[in-house]
């Protein structure tokens, strides 16, 4: 199986580059995931994957990108959640490299 290196510690992932174990996820973990992605985060980045990892919580999934947009919305306001700058930010998909990124399972119904 695949892994990425974090400080010298494999993580495992499957492959389509999400994390095999959720409780590996740390924020440096992040970084080298979204640096595989060609990610340069910033707080606007970080703001959606703290979202995506608070959503999971209390839900226990990984929302599809019009649940995550219309959630989004709801949280942060109009300008954040709307698709046009959520692909802006994540451009391969909000919702797979997001979730990708914030060490979540692929989300349900993406391909």
């Amino acid at each position: 199986m695949a892994s990425y290196d974090v400080n010298g510690t494999a993580v495992e992932h499957d492959e389509e580059g999400y994390i095999t174990n959720l409780s590996d996820w740390s924020k440096d973990l992040a970084q080298v995931i979204a640096d595989a992605e060609n990610i340069q985060m910033t707080d606007e980045h970080w703001a959606v994957v703290n979202f995506l990892r608070e959503y999971y919580d209390e839900y226990q999934i990984a929302p599809a990108v019009r649940v995550l947009i219309k959630a989004i919305k709801k949280s942060m306001g109009p300008d954040v959640g709307n698709n046009k700058y959520m692909y802006e930010l994540f451009p391969y998909g909000p919702a797979k490299q997001a979730c990708k990124i914030a060490g979540l399972p692929k989300p349900t119904g993406c391909v």
